[in-house]
This record gives structure tokens, sequence and C-alpha cells, in this order.
């Protein structure tokens, strides 16, 4: 009888495998594609963002009417300054304010002609309204793809119907009035570096766009720490597999 031979993998078998192993776990290593939301989160998502949306507008028209009276006169440029540099607003603030807290904060009537918080309210009207409406129009579709298709976390989720509502209010403010109602002042006796007495006055646009951030933010380090953590399990896998290989070869 013939001895038999031991069968052994050929060199090119052995570095077929092992490019095929090396792949493997490169693959393993791709982030999985995030799972799209469902249509039912999608309906709350715009839900939140039309219910947000109807208490700015509809609390600008409130300050609107009872916290400014019109012009008698014709109304100046909108957002323009005159020959001595003023800006004059189109309605007068002549009504008593609403005050909320004494000292504190009240609701007075104000017009906006920059953003949140009267950022860009001396640029020109041309390069203002390119700036504000193209910012948000790509925020709004943006997000809402990113929501649609998975992205972020609970906190991202939460997120886009304050950014988006904020977004869009404004953007209405200025496609209708050509200014940005703003009615919430807050104020205090100390003179605060950088401050003074007071913060600008903004509107629940305003505060919704900054929860928005916030919890974007939130969402943000969330991830981060959710990837260093899988980074961390992949290296202590990666660093007890080869003792697994050496004990299973002894």
């Amino acid at each position: 009888m013939l001895a038999s031979v031991p069968v052994t993998d050929s060199p090119a078998n052995e570095e077929r495998d092992a490019k095929a192993e090396k792949a493997q776990k490169a693959d393993a290593k791709k982030p999985a594609s995030p799972t799209p939301r469902t249509k039912k989160a999608l309906v709350f998502c715009l839900i939140g963002t039309a219910a947000l949306l109807a208490a700015d507008l509809g609390s600008k028209a409130w300050a609107l009417e009872e916290l400014s009276t019109e012009r008698m006169s014709e109304p100046p440029p909108v957002c323009e300054t005159d020959d001595h540099g003023y800006m004059r607003p189109q309605r007068l603030n002549t009504r008593e304010p609403f005050v909320i807290l004494e000292n504190h904060m009240e609701l007075r009537y104000a017009e906006n002609c920059g953003a949140a918080f009267g950022l860009l309210r001396d640029a020109p009207s041309i390069a203002r309204h390119a700036v504000f409406g193209t910012a948000a129009v790509a925020a709004t579709i943006a997000l809402l793809w990113m929501f649609w298709t998975g992205r972020g976390g609970g906190a991202f989720a939460w997120s886009v119907p304050f950014i988006v509502s904020g977004a869009l209010g404004n953007l209405a403010d200025r496609l209708r009035l050509g200014y940005v109602v703003d009615f919430i002042r807050v104020y205090w006796e100390t003179d605060l570096p950088w401050v003074g007495t007071q913060w600008p006055t903004f509107n629940i646009a305003d505060v919704t766009i900054t929860i928005g951030i916030i919890l974007l933010l939130v969402d943000g380090q969330k991830q981060s720490r959710a990837e260093k953590a899988a980074e961390k399990a992949e290296k202590a896998k990666g660093k007890n597999e080869p003792a697994d290989g050496a004990k299973a070869g002894a």
C-alpha cells in the first residue's frame, strides 16, 4: 500500500485566505449604515415643527398688535439707515411693555434686521436676505433629510423640530415684513462685561433654535463617546485574538 501524504495548503491559498480574513476584519470595522426612521417618526417630527412654528408666528402677531402701533406717516425704508446713520423702525414702540418679572424680564416690541440676537444687523439688505434665506432653506432640507435617513441619536431627533421651526419662523418674517419681530427682553442691574445690563431682545424662534443647537451638541458628544467605546472594544478584541490562536495551536 502507498503511504498517505499529508495535504498542505499551497502558498497561493494561504495568501488568499489571509487577504479574505483581512477584508472581513476591515468590513467589521466599518460603521453600520443607519436605519431610516419610520414614517410615524417623520409625521411626529413634522407635527412638532408645525406646532412650534405656529407658536412662534402667533406670538409675533400678538406682539405686532399689542406691543406696537402703526406710523401715521409714510414708513421709512425697511432696514435701511438714514442720513444720520439711524435705522428707523417700521412700527412705533409707544405702548407700555408687558412686565413678566420686575426689573428682569418684559415683553417689548423690537425689529431685528439681523439674525438671532441681532447678528449681522448692519449688513447690506441684499447680503442679509441671501445669507439668511440660503441658510434657513439649506438647514431645513439637510436636517429633515438626516432625520429621515436615520442619522444621529435621540437628542438629534428632538433637535430637528426646534431648529427647523425657528429657521422657518424667522424666514417667514423676513419674507413678509423685511425684518424679524422680537419682543422678549431680559435685563438686570449689574453691568456685566461684553453684555452690559441687558441681553439682545429675542423671540420664540431664537429660543427654539438655541434649544435645538444644545441638543445637537449633546447628541454629538454621545455619538463621540459611543464611537470611542466601540474602538476600545475592537482593540481589546484584536489583542485577545492572537492569544486565542496561540492556545488553539498548542
